[in-house]
């Protein structure tokens, strides 16, 4: 085998190989021979066919695993001799065309190809002690607990008949038929039978509730409503429309004490276990929102620390994976590719720039993970595969399957709970600070990217 570097550019490196014919046809002979040993072809006694039959029958098809076995042991050596860290699977190519190849298989030529490895860029991960971050943090108050309650309480919602003549009021539940026209004509998705609708509870379209406060059972009425500019719909976006609404029954809520009733309608012991487990619900997701804002600050100060060339494959995967989701998106909802002020093109660079953000911080995130022995235990594994399959009732063995049958996908679900772990480590190694902030400031996006 003959290896010739072709060329060096950044992070890629080319090569040519040279297969002799010679040692292609002596691994074909160790081949057709171990294959004589065994074979029982009709005509010759067990193990005796000649080495000619053979290759004139199995020659083409053992030669192509010969030279896809010859191919895979060079690039193998390529990549120990030069202590290569791949980004990607090489890339071959064969300069001589398909007929240099089927010369090859034939055992009657040197099989020459190239080679190009895209490596992953070297980079000093350095100390973290000079790094500072705030991590927000807010208590959940009295008043958000009771918030919570409420809101329990109103999933469990009992109503009654009002008195016959009785007036719709907020709060109350009605059943009504509807049937939506646009210019006149019904449209599609419009009409409903036997809807039951909380007045006040801003289900239905803004406006179309309000419309209904003072109707009573058997009253017709016709709600006029705009549809919102970012209705999902798109069809229906922005356009006024008109209801034809009957009322067919009114139910006033029925009392129901935010205490112990309400504990015992959700399996509790007591109103006291139902008001901690609230409490502690409404802080892990307060701790939650902190974690993640804390994780958003430190990838923002990697992504500012660490300036390096990245892999273009891997960066155009990326692009392709967030290009392909927004085009996806914009598909479903009727808007245009190109982002409000912007053209197609801006928009491509701007997704571009966070799939290159996603990439430094992916390999610097591994880098740092593998010199500290960061590792993925299978019980999280687990864990996170019987929380996917809870996501699909009814599917769970053939989703466990999947997952376990397929590498790849197993790989995926791995990524984040590994990214977890290394924000993990470098959290102990940098210097955070909390801050205390009110829920709304915690749950602020404005500050989102």
């Amino acid at each position: 085998m003959q290896v010739t570097q072709t060329s060096s550019q950044g992070l890629k490196q080319e090569f040519k190989v040279v297969l002799p014919a010679g040692d292609l046809a002596a691994k074909l002979g160790a081949q057709l021979a171990e294959v004589q040993a065994k074979a029982q072809i009709k005509g010759f006694r067990p193990g005796k066919a000649p080495i000619a039959h053979l290759k004139k029958l199995y020659g083409k098809s053992i030669m192509g695993e010969v030279l896809q076995d010859a191919v895979n042991e060079a690039n193998r050596k390529i990549v120990e001799d030069n202590e290569l860290r791949l980004a990607v699977e090489p890339k071959l190519d064969f300069p001589g065309g398909q007929e240099e190849v089927e010369r090859a298989l034939e055992a009657e030529g040197d099989l020459a190809f190239t080679v190009t490895f895209e490596t992953l860029p070297k980079f000093e991960i350095g100390s973290f002690d000079d790094i500072s971050l705030e991590r927000p943090v807010a208590q959940v108050s009295d008043d958000e607990i009771n918030a919570a309650l409420k809101n329990l309480a109103d999933r469990v919602q009992e109503f009654e008949p009002r008195a016959e003549g009785a007036k719709a009021e907020s709060g109350d539940k009605l059943t009504v038929d509807f049937t939506g026209k646009l210019d006149g004509a019904p449209f599609e998705g419009g009409t409903g039978g036997d809807v039951d609708l909380v007045l006040g509870s801003n289900t239905f379209i803004p406006g179309f509730e309000d419309q209904l406060v003072g109707a009573g059972a058997g009253e017709a009425r016709v709600v006029k409503v705009k549809f919102p500019e970012d209705y999902s719909a798109t069809h229906l976006a922005g356009k006024d429309a008109e209801f034809d609404v009957t009322v067919k029954a009114v139910a006033a809520p029925k009392p129901l004490e935010i205490g112990e009733e309400l504990a015992k309608k959700y399996g509790f012991e007591s109103f006291d276990a139902m008001k901690e487990a609230v409490k502690g619900n409404l802080e892990a997701d307060f701790h939650k929102i902190s974690r993640d804002k804390l994780k958003r600050a430190l990838l923002d100060a990697l992504d500012s620390r660490y300036s390096f060339e990245l892999p273009e494959t891997l960066v155009e995967q990326e692009f392709n994976n967030i290009w392909g989701q927004h085009e996806a998106e914009s598909r479903r909802t009727g808007q245009p590719v190109a982002e409000e002020g912007k053209t197609e093109d801006e928009t491509k660079a701007e997704f571009r720039k966070i799939a290159e953000r996603r990439v430094r911080l992916g390999l610097v995130l591994a880098e740092i993970g593998q010199s500290a022995g960061v590792r993925v235990e299978d019980k999280d594994l687990t864990e996170a595969l019987v929380e996917r399959a809870r996501m699909f009732p009814g599917q769970e063995k053939q989703v466990w399957d999947f997952y376990r049958n397929n590498e790849q996908a197993l790989a995926q679900l791995r990524a984040p709970i590994y990214e977890e772990r290394v924000v993990d480590h470098i959290s102990k190694l940098i210097k955070i600070t909390d801050k205390a902030v009110t829920k709304d400031e915690l749950f602020n996006e404005d500050d989102e990217a």
